[in-house]
């Protein structure tokens, strides 16, 4: 498989050499493994999907819209508290 060349902030490209070295990869191989792990929205849509249809077909459960944007929005706060400590 050929390479590609990526063009990033050299800060960035310190942090993650620095994180790949720290689990014994290189830059190459960690981000590598970053790309095979992280999931494209297509794939957390789908994802997504299967579990609330599983969760309803488990104990009933099915959310309106609006039951999930609150649950969304509740969640974003909750994430933003943690994240500002």
């Amino acid at each position: 498989m050929p390479d590609a060349n990526v063009r990033i902030p050299e800060e960035a490209k310190d942090r993650l050499a620095a994180i790949a070295a720290a689990e014994g990869l290189s830059l190459r191989a960690y981000l590598a493994r970053l790309a095979e792990t992280l999931l494209t929205p297509a794939e957390r849509a789908e994802r997504a999907e299967k579990a609330l249809a599983a969760l309803k077909e488990w104990n009933g459960y099915a959310p309106t819209a609006g039951e999930e944007q609150d649950l969304d929005s509740e969640l974003d706060r909750r994430l933003a508290q943690v994240a500002s400590r």
